[in-house]
Order: structure tokens, then sequence, then C-alpha cells
């Protein structure tokens, strides 16, 4: 199976009820001007230390800047064998508006 995209209540849904994992795959610059506090920045230099600690069987919800960048890396983390990847539409500037 494919990775999904998915709405921010959808999102937050999965990271309530089945501890879903929020990974930000934006530029460690744009993340440290602002993140959403359960967020775990994911780069090409740290993409495996991260996901090496993961369980495959947990949801993981990738959000980048407008919901573009993290249809990819949701792909990507589907063919790394994780059972279910999200890309959050909007990304983090629609997040940032949703609260």
């Amino acid at each position: 199976m494919s990775y999904q995209c998915i709405s921010i209540a959808d999102a937050m849904s999965l990271m309530k009820n089945e501890d879903g994992l929020l990974l930000d795959v934006r530029d460690a610059a744009s993340f440290g001007a602002g993140n959403i506090k359960s967020s775990i920045n994911v780069s090409n230099e740290n993409v495996e230390q991260v996901l090496s600690r993961v369980d495959k069987k947990i949801p993981l919800l990738v959000l980048c800047y407008h919901g573009n960048s993290s249809k990819g890396a949701a792909d990507y983390f589907n063919s790394l064998g994780f059972e279910s990847s999200y890309s959050v539409d909007g990304g983090y500037e629609a997040w940032k508006l949703h609260l």
C-alpha cells in the first residue's frame, strides 16, 4: 500500500488515538523558527538514525511547508516497510492556522 494524504484533523486524531509519529521534513532553520511540539525534524542527514528507532507499525505523519514535499517523503517511508505513512494536507502552514 502506498502513502495517503490526510487532513490535519485526521492527523491529530491518529497522533492522539494511535500514537502516530509526526515527522517534519522542513529544513532545520524553518523547524527551529517554529514547529509542532511533538514533531521530529527529519533530514537527509538524520533520516536513517530516526527511522531505525521507530516501530514500522506506528503511523508516520509527514509534514512539510505546504503539503507537497511530504508526499515524496511519505512514499519513501512506505517503501522502507512502514505500514502506514501519511502526507498531511496543507503542511505546517495550514497546521499553524488550524491551531
